[in-house]
């Protein structure tokens, strides 16, 4: 799992709108799954769930159609997180998380083009999200608070 967080916030941050995380990903598998988190992380540590949302790779090219795609070539793909409306409050950290599970919320994925018998048949999948500025989370800030007002 890969996990993205900011410095503790000076201010307090509202965001009000639709979530979405952009990514560019390459995997070895047949199929697999890219699951995004959106996190608010407490200043004692505690990680409370803002949304999360999930793309599989297979519909890459639309929803309308499967496509096979090729081991270790990139794909820029749009995990939408649907909508939200919080405040980070100050001294809290904004997080992402990027993973290829998140069950029980969402079914396992066998990391296979076709369906499996059984999860003891599902294959490792090395998955890459590549950081050089074609991956990103997008947050629609509606306001950030004065550090008078935010206390």
């Amino acid at each position: 799992m890969l996990k993205f967080e900011t410095e503790p916030l000076g201010q307090a941050i509202e965001v009000a709108g639709p979530l979405s995380a952009e990514l560019m990903v390459a995997t070895d598998a047949a199929d697999t799954d890219f699951m995004v988190k959106l996190v608010d992380v407490y200043p004692n540590g505690y990680e409370a769930l803002v949304n999360d949302g999930a793309f599989r790779l297979r519909y890459v090219e639309g929803f309308d159609r499967e496509t096979r795609i090729q081991a270790g070539k990139p794909y820029s793909v749009t995990a939408k997180l649907w909508s939200t409306a919080l405040v980070f409050n100050v001294g809290h950290r904004i997080a992402v998380h990027v993973s290829s599970s998140n069950f029980p919320r969402f079914e396992r994925h066998t990391n296979t083009w076709t369906p499996v018998p059984s999860y003891d048949q599902s294959v490792k999948a090395t998955n890459t999200v590549f950081l050089n500025g074609t991956s990103r989370m997008i947050l629609p800030v509606a306001k950030v608070y004065s550090r008078e007002r935010s206390k």
